[in-house]
């Protein structure tokens, strides 16, 4: 579990850190929906007000700069053999700069289809459903990046498909807790 911590550290501070940044006047002066503020052909938005050209773009930067970082302290460390990108991965400038970049994208790209559905469903953007509907939202909600992130994990580390599913567990169960932080602090308006 600590070497799987210590692979997810760039993603668990990029997030982090997007968020706060999505507090800030840069982002709000700038923030604009993916979606354009398009709706769907049932008259509802695409996507909804949450989902950002700047929020997409930060978080892919965010995950560069602290895949880049992390990679120099895994280094000095000599923690590389505990982190699962260097699996079959040699820790370099740009092999992290990509493996940021990847890891970032497939993040945002993978919570737009969740937001395309709760969409369709009537939950707005921001909102949570009732009952077994909200539940399996939120719980989609936790996880929908974290498949598309781990996909690209196996792809260029090697873990094993057991190992895949316990990331996006681990994942979720750490991406509540952080939701959960967050909240405490006032940096988030809900769980």
């Amino acid at each position: 579990m600590t070497g799987m911590y210590i692979t997810m550290f760039p993603l668990i501070l990029g997030g982090i850190f997007n968020m706060i940044f999505t507090k800030t006047n840069i982002y709000k002066q700038y923030k604009y929906p993916i979606d354009r503020y398009k709706c769907w052909r049932d008259n509802r938005r695409i996507f909804g007000d949450h989902k950002t050209v700047i929020g997409f773009v930060s978080m892919i930067v965010f995950l560069i700069l602290f895949q880049i970082i992390w990679g120099v302290v895994c280094s000095v460390l000599k923690i590389e053999h505990l982190n699962d990108w260097y699996n079959i991965s040699t820790n370099s400038l740009p092999f992290n700069l990509y493996i940021g970049f990847l890891v970032g994208f497939m993040y945002m790209i993978c919570e737009l289809p969740n937001s395309f559905m709760k969409r369709r469903i009537g939950i707005e953007a921001g909102k949570k459903g009732k009952g077994l509907t909200g539940a399996v939202c939120y719980v989609t909600d936790q996880i929908d990046s974290l498949v598309g992130v781990f996909i690209i994990l196996k792809l260029y580390s090697g873990i094993s498909f057991m190992d895949y599913f316990f990331y996006i567990l681990l994942g979720g169960i750490t991406h509540i807790a952080i939701n959960v932080s967050l909240y405490l602090l006032r940096i988030r308006r809900d769980i």
